[in-house]
């Protein structure tokens, strides 16, 4: 990261915590007023590396994604799940979310880049389960029935989903309380 992506901001009112916080394209260091110059630049450099590493957790790349898929299959599914491909799609505005099952590839909506680990781990095991049972039906959801956070990760999307506006009911209504 080259020092132009990054603005510092002294504050008198800040006596030992050093923050910092994306705001666009640009990372945003808070420090206290009384650092020193030589205490700013290491505090800095800690503080964007802090930043970038909590990034590259929340956003993986597709290779991360395999190897989250692989486990998943293998802690929840029996390792039966084998998707051939798991990639990051920018053209999916309706959908957390899909699966071509004829050839096992999986892709996931940009969308969730950011989002909690358990609800991406969610929409991956989601699509993982749907290269074994391709409806909703009750097979479908006993296979995601022990994954320990499937009714926080699904409350999750219905409130990301309802605070853009976008339609919460899918079709994973179509089950009456299968999860229970």
């Amino acid at each position: 990261m080259s020092t132009e992506d990054v603005e510092v901001r002294r504050s008198t009112r800040r006596r030992r915590t050093v923050s910092a916080r994306r705001e666009g394209d640009r990372v945003v260091v808070l420090i206290p007023a009384s650092m020193s110059r030589a205490e700013e630049r290491v505090w800095v450099a800690r503080m964007v590396d802090r930043l970038k590493a909590g990034e590259r957790r929340r956003r993986p790349s597709d290779d991360d994604l395999m190897a989250r898929a692989t486990d998943l299959s293998e802690r929840y599914l029996g390792g039966h799940a084998r998707p051939r491909s798991i990639r990051w799609v920018g053209n999916q505005r309706t959908r957390w979310g899909s699966c071509t099952p004829s050839d096992g590839s999986i892709r996931l909506s940009d969308r969730l880049q950011g989002m909690p680990t358990y609800v991406v781990d969610y929409v991956i095991l989601h699509e993982l389960a749907h290269l074994l049972v391709a409806g909703h039906n009750r097979d479908f959801w006993t296979l995601l029935r022990s994954y320990p956070r499937l009714e926080r990760a699904r409350g999750f999307l219905d409130g990301v989903a309802l605070a853009k506006g976008l339609d919460v009911a899918d079709a994973d209504d179509d089950v009456e309380d299968a999860t229970a």
